[in-house]
């Protein structure tokens, strides 16, 4: 008797997997000799962070299983379950539906973070969990209020999901490779060599200066473009720098710097 997981199954756990290999990977890379690629110290992940390891996981865990729960809903309630139509799916039509995706994420997440940082009440009881990792890392990426994961992961996906007309298939490819993006924007590293950094100008050290004091105000650009920033003034630039004692900084250009 054979066995056949669904679309929809897959479209549900596969990005949850893909999540804690990828950035298990990535913490394998870190207990090497890697501190010269580093854009913080070990120290300073040790200092700097106001919640324990522990906890950030059990966040990641709790954020997952409510993406979980929303994605089986989701594919229950538009019930597409045509593989035919997925064999036969152009390369330049799953192209397009990526590429409209990822711009319906961006944008439905530049505009709910930058509000929940100015929205004071919102940011002190809500999305300052998420910055209390001053120095991200990789397994940190989804590290959430329950309610943001909900507002900005959970149902940025599903619009991004329903708005670009992709399949459940679809989506296995297109949800893990958000993932990934987002885990690596996350990572702490910038090891040469990245296509995400070579392909992305929002990357690793982009984000970064976003969880910086300074930086609180700017960059609220996630997971893929740069786009939003730009347009609305929130864009600050960096530059890379050698950190005396090895390893990395990302510093604003001077002229943002005062912003």
């Amino acid at each position: 008797m054979e066995w056949v997981v669904s679309d929809e199954l897959l479209g549900t756990f596969v990005p949850i997997l893909v999540y804690w290999v990828y950035s298990g990977f990535y913490v394998l890379l870190g207990s090497g000799s890697l501190e010269n690629y580093r854009l913080h110290s070990r120290k300073d992940e040790d200092v700097k962070n106001l919640v324990s390891k522990g906890t950030v996981v059990k966040g990641v865990v709790l954020q997952q299983a409510i993406q979980a729960l929303v994605a089986i809903f989701l594919f229950t309630v538009t019930g597409n379950d045509d593989t035919a139509t997925d064999t036969k799916a152009s390369v330049v039509l799953l192209l397009r539906q990526f590429v409209t995706a990822m711009l319906i994420l961006d944008t439905w997440q530049y505009f709910m973070h930058r509000y929940m940082h100015h929205n004071k009440f919102l940011y002190r009881h809500i999305h300052s969990q998420h910055h209390r990792l001053v120095v991200p890392y990789a397994f940190g990426a989804l590290y959430n209020h329950p309610l943001e994961g909900l507002l900005l992961d959970t149902i940025g996906g599903a619009l991004s999901f329903l708005l670009s007309g992709m399949s459940p298939r679809a989506s296995i490819f297109f949800f893990s490779f958000a993932t990934i993006k987002t885990v690596d924007d996350h990572c702490g590293l910038w090891l040469p060599g990245n296509p995400f950094h070579v392909l992305f100008r929002n990357n690793t050290a982009y984000h970064d200066v976003h969880h910086q004091l300074y930086g609180s105000k700017y960059n609220f650009s996630q997971p893929f473009f740069s786009i939003w920033d730009r347009l609305f003034g929130t864009y600050m630039p960096c530059s890379l720098e050698k950190r005396e004692g090895g390893g990395f900084e990302a510093r604003p250009l001077k002229e943002y710097k005062a912003d």
